[in-house]
Parts: structure tokens; sequence; C-alpha cells
């Protein structure tokens, strides 16, 4: 039990239905699918090095029966919307009579779900894998391992095995300086999982793994998949300075995006140091432009300045902006189509992930959802999409119907190529950038193949894009790389759009019809958990 193992490690598929795939944009890159899996190859890292690890992406290669007849153990798990496959997995796994092991979020917040897997592995991973490991090497075949929720001490994170990748599946790979969130947002399960004080790396840590990439030969678009990568400023402003160095002694290879919060633009030291380190593009919580609406679901942060100002600032400093907007809130008192599809214009932001709201396990608006008997019971729903198409999985306070009309509305508004694009061309406008984007492998490539495709995306808007690039080649020819970045997604998200307000179109006819009746509500409790 001390030898050697042969682990294959399985990432499972995401639900096909969902915004984040850019099934077209991988396309016209070469690519397979977006983002690597760096959950998989991190705990690959914390295995002993003697052991066997070989890694199947079912998002962009063929898991063979081979591989199961190779393999001692399977490793799976992730999120929510790869749940359906990772239970496939685990029956897979079974049928090949090998022993599963499951980790990740979704099975951390719905262990219940997972009865199947030999083992669980609840919450980070980097101090309970030695556990397992242990419980392995003397012969257990089965168990929980469990870590406390938000205290991993994340220096303790090894190197992750950017060897097990191929790059070439990816638009990008991902590396992480810190977990966790400083605020407190009703819906959100990062806080939930990882806790509300950011925990960091140490800034050698984080240019190990950038070394390790750039030794395997890797280049171009490297993602900082943090929860809030502005959620410890303190650290951030230390860390920024070597990694610029870092950069320019290498002569810039990579262009870094990332997720944080909207009082980024608050603080223009910060914000110029990013874009001096080469970070080109952010992803903002906006949710709604509603005050009230802010207030009661905790996002506070997001109404002490004018967003369109916030946006602004942030586009004037060569880091576009990519954003996420919720329908369904109980403190939309009408239809808010008209006030989010402004606020959308009036930010000049192209890529909004616009979705119904969706309450997941482990947080607090589904803790005061159970409490006022207003959830409906778990279901395959969201094994089906994403928010986009599986939210509201509860009682609203407005009509159903309103919400999916408003919803409906958002969509093909802020989708419609003449929207889009206009968009895009006042972005182009706006994105001061400093430094020139480096050619990468491929790139011309992908051009010509966005030119060939953009025309048969939909009527009009072919001619949108190129009313844009004229527009962006006359008055800031530097962005050219960001909007025909931003255009490619078009390709995605103006059919994505048109898919999701047809099947919003069919939920509002059953509404309508009478085929359409709410579930009974979960029956609460007699405590209502909360968390550890």
């Amino acid at each position: 039990m001390t030898g050697n193992c042969k682990v294959l490690m399985v990432f499972p598929r995401f639900n096909a239905g969902s915004f984040w795939n850019y099934k077209e944009a991988c396309d016209l890159a070469g690519a397979r699918y977006p983002a690597a899996p760096l959950g998989l190859i991190t705990v690959a890292a914390l295995l002993p090095e003697h052991w066997d690890v070989r890694l199947v992406n079912r998002n962009t290669e063929t898991l063979t029966d081979e591989d199961f007849d190779w393999a001692d153990m399977v490793m799976t798990g992730g999120m929510l919307p790869q749940r359906n496959d990772a239970q496939h997995i685990i029956e897979m796994s079974h049928a090949h009579g090998k022993p599963v092991v499951v980790g990740g979020p979704d099975v951390t917040s719905s262990p219940a779900l997972y009865s199947g897997a030999n083992f669980q592995v609840l919450g980070e991973a980097e101090e309970i894998m030695g556990d397992f490991i242990a419980a392995w090497r003397r012969g257990d075949r089965q168990g929980v391992f469990e870590a406390p929720m938000g205290k991993t001490d994340v220096t303790k994170s090894p190197l992750p095995r950017f060897d097990l990748l191929k790059f070439d599946q990816y638009l990008h790979v991902g590396v992480q300086f810190s977990r966790g969130c400083p605020f407190s947002c009703e819906f959100c399960d990062i806080i939930e999982l990882y806790g509300r004080t950011p925990r960091t790396k140490t800034n050698e840590q984080v240019l190990a793994e950038l070394d390790a990439l750039y030794a395997l030969g890797y280049r171009g678009h490297v993602d900082f998949v943090d929860d809030n990568l502005i959620g410890n400023k303190k650290a951030l402003k230390k860390f920024l300075p070597d990694l610029k160095r870092w950069q320019a002694d290498r002569k810039y290879p990579f262009e870094f995006s990332t997720e944080a919060s909207i009082n980024l633009a608050d603080d223009a030291d910060l914000l110029r140091s990013l874009s001096e380190t080469n970070f080109f593009a952010i992803f903002v919580g906006i949710e709604s432009p509603d005050t009230d609406t802010l207030v009661m679901t905790q996002k506070k942060q997001n109404t002490r300045r004018s967003l369109q100002q916030s946006i602004e600032t942030i586009h004037k400093a060569g880091i576009f902006v990519n954003a996420g907007f919720i329908v369904g809130f109980d403190s939309e008192k009408g239809s808010v189509a008209s006030g989010m599809i402004e606020c959308i214009e009036d930010t000049a932001i192209p890529v909004c992930m616009v979705g119904l709201l969706y309450a997941l396990p482990t947080t607090q608006l589904t803790r005061r959802l159970l409490s006022e008997g207003r959830l409906f019971p778990a279901d395959d729903q969201t094994q089906s999409g994403d928010q986009c198409t599986a939210g509201l999985n509860f009682e609203t306070l407005r009509p159903r119907r309103d919400v999916l009309n408003d919803y409906r509305t958002v969509l093909r508004a802020i989708y419609d190529p003449v929207a889009y694009f206009g968009r895009v061309r006042r972005l182009g406008r706006m994105l001061k950038r400093t430094r020139a984007h480096r050619m990468v492998k491929g790139d011309l490539r992908s051009f010509f193949r966005l030119l060939f495709r953009i025309h048969r995306s939909g009527p009009g808007t072919g001619g949108q894009f190129w009313r844009m690039m004229l527009d962006c080649a006359l008055h800031n020819p530097k962005a050219l790389p960001y909007v025909v970045m931003t255009s490619a997604l078009y390709l995605h998200l103006g059919p994505f759009a048109r898919q999701v307000a047809g099947e919003i179109d069919r939920e509002i006819a059953d509404v309508d019809q009478g085929r359409w009746h709410a579930p009974m509500p979960q029956k609460v409790p007699d405590i209502v958990p909360v968390p550890a």
C-alpha cells in the first residue's frame, strides 16, 4: 500500500448550454475549451511524487476504457454545472471496478448528492490530502475528509502540475494569488466556501508558477482565478511590483485577466499598477443598477460610487470590463429591464453575463428562502444549463412571468448586433492601452477566421463589426486587438442570447397557458442550518 499508485484524474464536462463555454471563440483560436482545470492539477501536485497521474479533461478529449484499465483510482469533481457529468464519471468508475474520489465546490456544498463516491474530499484540499493519502495507504477504500471552511493556509499550496496540461486545448490557463472575499453578498457562495478573509500566497509562490508556465513554453493569456483579486489590497500592492519586474525581464510574455470588485476604480495607484503589469480584462459583479436591490442583497460596495464613472475609469486605465447582472431579486418593485439596459449601454460594457437569480446550496439567500418557505426542492434542472436558463428556483415576489419577460427583454436588447458593436466601438475609444498586444501563435489565423464567420452570425452583424473596426483604427489603434477579442466572443454570445430568449419564450408560454405550476416549497426544518 506504500508503493506506486496510478491516479486517473477526470475533469467533468460543463453543461453545453452555458454562457461560459465560448465554443465559437475557442474554435476561432483552434482551442477546445476556454480554461484549463487548475483545481485538479493543484490536487495532482499534492499527491506523492512517485505516484503516476493521468489527466483527462472531458471538455476537450475522450475518456476511454483504456484509461480506466490503467488506473488504480479515479479522482473527479468540480462545480455545479459539472454535476451531471461528475455523477456519470462516478458510475463509469464503479462499472470498471475502480474506487473514485470526488472533491471540489459542488460536493462540498451538496455532499449527499455524491454518496456514490468511495471518498469525498470536502473543502480546500491542501491540509487534508495528507489524511486521505494515509488512509489509502493503510487500505481504506471509503471515507470523508473535511477541511474547515476558509482556514487553509494557501502558502502551503504546491506548484500546480502544469506539465499535465495540453496548452493548445485552451484559450487561457489560470493561476491563483488569493482565496476569499471581504464582502457579504447574500446570493454568493464564495464567502461560504472560502471565507471573508482573503488569504494570499507568497510572491515567490506565484512567480514560481509563472516561471513554470514560461519554462514549458506557454505564452499569452493567463487568468488570475481569484474570487476578488483586490480583496487584500495591501498584499496585492506588495506583489504587483515583483510581478511587473518579472514581466519586464521576460519582455511581457503574459497578458492577465481577473475578477475584482468595483471599488478598484477608487484606487488610482492600484489601477495604474495593474495596467502597467499588463492586466487587460476584469470581471465585475454589478448585479443590478438599483440601489435598493444592492442594499438588500448586501452588495453595498456598489452603491457608494457612480457605476458609469467607475467603469469609465477602469476602461481609461487600459483594462476592459466584463460584468455580471442578475434578474429576479425580491427588491424589484416593477419592471427592471429598461434600467438594466440603460446601465449596460451607459457603461459601454460589451460582455454582460445576465442571469436569473439562483439560490445556491450554501448561501444566506438559500437559508432565508428556506426559512420563508419559498425555496423549491432541488431537481435536475440546473444540470441542463446555468443561471441563464435554470434560475428562479424559488417562489418569486414579483409575478414569475414579469421576471422572465424582463430577462428576455434585456437579453434581446443588449445582444442585438447594433447595440453590442456600439458598445464595443465606445469601448475602443476609451481603452487607453499603454502596451501593445503581443502576438502569439495562432492570432492571425484566428483573425481571418473571425472575418469569415462574423458575417454569418446574424443579420447586420458584419456591417456593425466593420463600422466598429474602422472607428477604432482611426481613433485608438492600440485597442484593436481587444475589440477583436470582444467581437470574437459575439460569435458565441449573439446566438446564445437568442437561444436563451427562445427558451424563455417557451417558459412564458407555459405560464400563460397554465402548464407551469410552482413546486411545493421545501419543508422548513426546525432549525435552519447556518455556517459553522
